[in-house]
């Protein structure tokens, strides 16, 4: 099968609803992720790109998210007392259509559900559009220092392949080095399987949020 950049369409889950982000979701959004527990890590450029101000973030999403040549989500809760609520946002970009690679990032969620159903369900349902486009190879990646979201990115079944070092300058002016990470096509069946077996675990109940901030999900982070 050859790929073909996806047109951009609703993608609806058990539990979120991720959809086309348009500029009119930036001021929910800052209220789901501009956390300094989002930032701390390496989101966005890490500390440095935080902005905690309605008018600075969206400043910022509007050069940070790839608008044009990507496909930016915004997740929405479904049911539930959350719904409706955007609890977050990820992007399926770097299409390089003649290789059959593309690229999940991007990726942030309201810390107060991280450890939910929102990661496995938004992996599950991008995964899905990428290879269901013809897309052979989907990447994902985060900061090498970022131990929480590397956790999560295997978690889900994700391979790694290495540390690409010096590659891309944060806002601090420091190099950031890349803990690369893929799923291809051969991997998809159990990737699959495992995703939706985690999502079982719910058994269909609504999305809740933690505690104030996540503080209590250590071992779980977007990615």
């Amino acid at each position: 099968m050859s790929a073909k950049r996806p047109e951009p369409r609703v993608l609806e889950g058990r539990h979120i609803r991720l959809m086309p982000m348009t500029v009119d979701d930036l001021p929910e959004l800052e209220q789901a992720i501009a956390h300094p527990s989002v930032f701390q890590r390496g989101y966005g450029g890490g500390p440095a790109g935080y902005r905690d101000a309605a008018a600075g973030f969206a400043e910022w999403a509007r050069g940070y998210y790839e608008w044009e040549s990507g496909i930016p989500f915004i997740a929405r809760a479904i049911g539930g007392e959350l719904d409706g609520t955007v609890v977050g946002t990820s992007t399926l970009g770097d299409f390089v259509e003649e290789r059959e690679h593309t690229h999940i990032g991007w990726t942030a969620w309201d810390p107060r559900v991280w450890g939910s159903q929102v990661n496995p369900e938004a992996k599950l349902l991008m995964l899905e559009y990428a290879f269901g486009a013809g897309f052979g190879r989907v990447k994902i990646q985060t900061d090498e220092l970022n131990d929480r979201s590397r956790a999560a990115i295997a978690g889900i079944g994700a391979t790694f392949e290495g540390i690409v070092r010096r590659d891309s300058l944060k806002p601090n002016g420091v190099w950031r080095n890349s803990a690369v990470y893929s799923i291809i096509i051969d991997d998809w069946p159990d990737v699959r399987a495992g995703l939706r077996a985690r999502l079982e675990r719910w058994q269909g109940e609504p999305i809740e949020y933690r505690d104030k901030y996540g503080q209590d999900a250590a071992a779980s982070s977007p990615a």
